[in-house]
């Protein structure tokens, strides 16, 4: 540790554990054991050609699930440093937060979960998750890569009542608990989910104004957008183009990085918590203050009117969601061989970890050998 922890920070020398013992390392901390095993893992590997935005063949700058994940970690531990939380922690959860993530984004997600419907549904968190706990095959003496409890916990930022209860089954008072006693997590892993959304509105508004598909002069029309312009060219008042985008960035994200330490400040002193055990109980506690909530909201709401429903968008989701439907279908019927079932698992769930953690290239490639004819158009866009 490279700071003194606050009291409700998670302490790696407290953990819960992982779910089959281990000697400790001799030179790092659990938490730092845990982000090293993800960095390592094959699913983090096939982050960088999977889609955040952008359909990963459509250009070499813009965004992955790998680069996103990336800017959630830098934004995280910047804000745990200055909160006194565990950099580690938050930073092995957010390297981990997508990993169930689907080829092409929410389109994938969406068209995985209703080839599943019938048969447990497909939820990317969940996924993430059980990535981690039994998918990557790197160890011998069990599945997954055996994280600590609090790494786990944050990695599953959310999950449906009926998945809770069967996590709860199998790991009584586990990662589950928390969604059928509506408790909160630990406030690393509060922190990546607002990392991770501060991240993607501001590099979603990147990419799709380097796209073509919004402009500057639309984003400008969202009032926290246009405060940051406006700052950056009374700055610099012959700014323009990439410049002037980048800076606004810049600008909206160290407010948006302030608004969260403060706010967060305050809800905790507001809370009374004195302890990292009375977290639970509390609520979400790091958080936006109530005007910068309002405003990013409407930032989002912007995005998604603008750049997730453009009609080039659309046709993209479109083939995404046809690609997964076809490529679920002919496995059902005939499992490829590289395809492996483990004990309890249904041929569809089989199938839906295949599928899942297939690269956005390898799913096009394996539609076209089973003689899918879709070609995707440049700047396809599948959601932030």
């Amino acid at each position: 540790m490279n700071h003194a922890l606050h009291p409700l920070a998670s302490d790696p020398r407290h953990t819960r554990g992982r779910r089959f013992a281990e000697a400790p390392a001799p030179t790092r901390s659990d938490f730092q054991r845990d982000r090293d095993r993800i960095v390592h893992s094959t699913a983090f590997r096939r982050l960088v050609y999977k889609t955040q935005v952008f359909l990963n063949h459509e250009g070499d700058l813009f965004r992955t699930r790998l680069t996103h994940s990336l800017e959630v970690a830098q934004l995280g531990r910047s804000i745990a440093r200055s909160l006194g939380l565990c950099e580690d922690l938050v930073e092995a959860i957010a390297l981990a937060h997508d990993l169930g993530h689907t080829p092409f984004g929410h389109a994938g997600q969406d068209a995985l979960h209703a080839c599943m419907q019938g048969h447990g549904g497909f939820e990317h968190n969940l996924q993430s998750l059980r990535v981690v706990d039994v998918l990557e095959e790197r160890y011998p003496a069990f599945d997954g890569l055996n994280l600590c409890f609090e790494t786990r916990e944050g990695i599953l930022k959310h999950c449906s009542r009926a998945h809770a209860q069967v996590l709860e089954l199998a790991e009584p008072g586990g990662v589950g608990q928390r969604f059928l006693a509506g408790t909160a997590p630990s406030l690393e892993a509060q922190l990546c989910n607002l990392a991770d959304e501060i991240a993607y509105n501001a590099h979603d508004v990147d990419d799709g104004v380097r796209s073509g598909l919004i402009t500057l002069e639309q984003v400008a029309s969202v009032p926290l957008f246009d405060r940051f312009m406006r700052e950056a060219l009374a700055a610099h008042p012959r700014l323009q183009g990439r410049r002037l985008l980048f800076e606004s960035i810049r600008l909206m994200l160290s407010a948006q990085v302030y608004d969260v330490i403060d706010a967060t400040r305050a809800a905790v002193l507001a809370a009374g918590v004195q302890h990292r055990d009375e977290v639970a109980g509390a609520g979400v506690l790091v958080r936006f203050s109530a005007g910068m909530r309002a405003e990013s909201t409407e930032l989002k709401r912007f995005l998604f009117q603008n750049l997730y429903r453009h009609p080039q968008v659309e046709q993209s989701m479109d083939d995404a969601r046809q690609v997964v439907r076809e490529l679920f279908a002919a496995y059902v019927a005939e499992p490829p061989a590289a395809l492996s079932r483990r004990d309890g698992d249904t041929a569809e769930r089989a199938v839906a970890d295949y599928i899942a953690g297939m690269t956005d290239r390898y799913a096009i490639s394996a539609h076209q050998q089973m003689g899918g004819q879709l070609r995707f158009e440049p700047a396809a866009v599948t959601g932030g």
